[in-house]
């Protein structure tokens, strides 16, 4: 089953290409009532509404470094911390937006704006202290997470070996388009995933490259405790701009479209913009970006 957030925050499921719409208020309630929602009796033509962002969570526990790829790709730009396993943050859930929503480029803050494509995880339940065996059965779905970095910014970040601003500016984290249960997904570890900008392949991976499970990831975190509708990000592949030999040449500027894919999950699709074009009330009042 694929459950969507649409509109003006309708929520709903998707059935041979209609989406109905679930009496329920917001997708975390969703959550919280373990799905045991009604259907109101109206539906639409998916292509008729507008899917907005699947979920805003109560805690985004984003998590780095979980594939051996993207940590042996980081040593070419000699991070003065390395990108090793068990990295976590809390994600700003403010700065969350969904699928054809613009990501806004803040030019005054960052020359290096970077993608990184992930699975990440939607908890079902509430849950501390489990184990990794008995981690799947708080998995209620998954979506697509693009990460989006100032690697400028990240760079600074990383010389106290922790960052967040980096990854959390308004915009930067694109999920979606929707949450697809673990039914219809299956086995994590058969997962193909890509990511395109302007149609060109830039990250081209599969969930088995790992150097832990999903299930390891949900069980280690789970000593702070879980919320349902809580997401749990599970890390990028190789092929980030800013690990590449020509880092400057694929850095995303306005104009670019980013397309997060994840086999049986969905694609997440996102155009970048000017600061200026995402803020046109300031832009026309001359109101500058802080630094």
């Amino acid at each position: 089953m694929k459950l969507v957030t649409y509109d003006d925050g309708r929520v709903g499921e998707v059935v041979d290409g209609q989406v109905w719409e679930l009496d329920v208020p917001d997708m975390r309630r969703y959550f919280e009532l373990a799905g045991n929602v009604e259907r109101t009796g109206r539906s639409d033509d998916l292509d008729a509404v507008m899917l907005r962002a699947p979920i805003v969570p109560k805690k985004f526990f984003h998590t780095a470094g979980n594939f051996r790829e993207h940590h042996e790709e980081s040593t070419r730009v000699n991070w003065s911390h390395p990108v090793l396993p068990w990295i976590v943050f809390f994600q700003n859930v403010d700065a969350i937006i969904g699928p054809d929503e613009a990501i806004i480029y803040p030019e005054a803050m960052t020359n290096e704006l970077d993608y990184e494509l992930e699975l990440a995880v939607v908890i079902g339940k509430a849950g501390k202290f489990f184990s990794p065996e008995e981690a799947e059965d708080y998995i209620a779905g998954y979506l697509v997470f693009n990460d989006i970095t100032a690697r400028d910014i990240q760079r600074e970040e990383m010389k106290s070996g922790v960052f967040c601003l980096s990854k959390s500016i308004d915009t930067f984290v694109p999920i979606g388009p929707w949450i697809v249960t673990p039914d219809e997904v299956g086995d994590q570890t058969e997962l193909s995933m890509e990511l395109r900008v302007n149609g060109e392949s830039r990250q081209r991976s599969h969930m088995s490259r790992m150097s832990v499970t999903v299930p390891e990831i949900i069980s280690h975190y789970s000593a702070m405790g879980y919320s349902p509708g809580d997401i749990v990000s599970t890390g990028t592949v190789a092929g980030v701009a800013g690990f590449s030999e020509d880092a400057a040449s694929l850095y995303l500027k306005p104009g670019d479209v980013v397309e997060a894919e994840i086999e049986r999950v969905g694609v997440l699709r996102n155009p970048i913009i000017s600061w200026a074009e995402g803020h046109p009330e300031l832009a026309a009042d001359g109101v500058a970006q802080a630094r």
